[in-house]
């Protein structure tokens, strides 16, 4: 009982900082695409951020540079940007995706090479499909998703997410399997799991920079129950300041929205 009223105490604040903020949120019905709710602007096209780590992780098994869950482990290197002292020490592919270890994934597109990125982002049909990067420093290759040129709207997302787990990707089958085992888990009441990714980034600015005043917060994947699966995608684009980071709040208050959603 105590837990309960701490997690809905804790979803009540993210709510409240949420309410100063744009939102879209959407959940659908794998199978037959029932829309169980839709809030919000969910058009409107966004840097993936740290979502991408999943159709990354699609195209790097595919590609034979990822192995399985605990190759390749590359280790850090102090040129790498690392802001999370997580992120400071040899990572594997879990804890890549689990910890979202920037660097990783830039050393993983740098190993596939912007030909082969391109084609896939091409083949998967993502977003805008724009990896040029930043406007003026050909960086396309290790930035395009990080607040920079790729864009994606939720609906966007949700259409990528039902391609991955209808096994509709122009990959391997262990590109499919290998991204499924990888993702991170959540648990959820009833017998539910959530796998989901966050994302986290800066809204741009007029001149295009990072708005480090706007925040903006992604929280995608699916929950399962047995064969039943139900796509989600929360989408927060902050309007002020806020001292606490978008895709967690996104996170928080949807994994609290969900058991009701998913007892439809």
């Amino acid at each position: 009982m105590l837990a309960r009223l701490l997690l809905a105490c804790s979803c009540l604040l993210a709510l409240a900082g949420a309410a100063r903020a744009d939102i879209c949120t959407l959940v659908t019905e794998l199978d037959t695409g029932r829309v169980l709710k839709r809030d919000g602007d969910c058009e409107r096209r966004n840097s993936p951020a740290s979502t991408f780590k999943v159709p990354l992780s699609v195209m790097g098994y595919d590609a034979g540079v990822l192995k399985d869950e605990d190759e390749p482990a590359w280790p850090y290197k102090p040129e790498y940007k690392a802001w999370n002292e997580a992120w400071r020490k040899t990572i594997t592919p879990r804890p890549w995706l689990r910890d979202s270890v920037v660097w990783y994934s830039q050393t993983l597109t740098r190993e596939m090479g912007m030909e082969r990125f391109r084609r896939y982002v091409d083949a998967f049909g993502y977003g805008n499909r724009d990896i040029s990067g930043d406007k003026g420093k050909a960086n396309g290759l290790t930035h395009a998703w990080l607040s920079s040129s790729l864009q994606i709207s939720p609906v966007e997302q949700i259409g990528f997410l039902r391609k991955l787990l209808k096994g509709e990707l122009p990959v391997s089958a262990k590109a499919h399997d290998m991204t499924l085992a990888i993702m991170p888990t959540f648990p959820l009441p009833d017998g539910w799991t959530a796998h989901a990714k966050t994302g986290a980034g800066f809204q741009p600015a007029r001149d295009g920079s990072p708005n480090r005043d706007r925040q903006f917060g992604w929280f995608v994947g699916w929950a399962q129950k047995g064969n039943r699966k139900i796509l989600f995608a929360r989408l927060i684009r902050d309007e002020r300041k806020e001292a606490s980071v978008a895709s967690f709040r996104a996170r928080d208050s949807l994994l609290a929205d969900l058991p009701a959603l998913l007892a439809d």
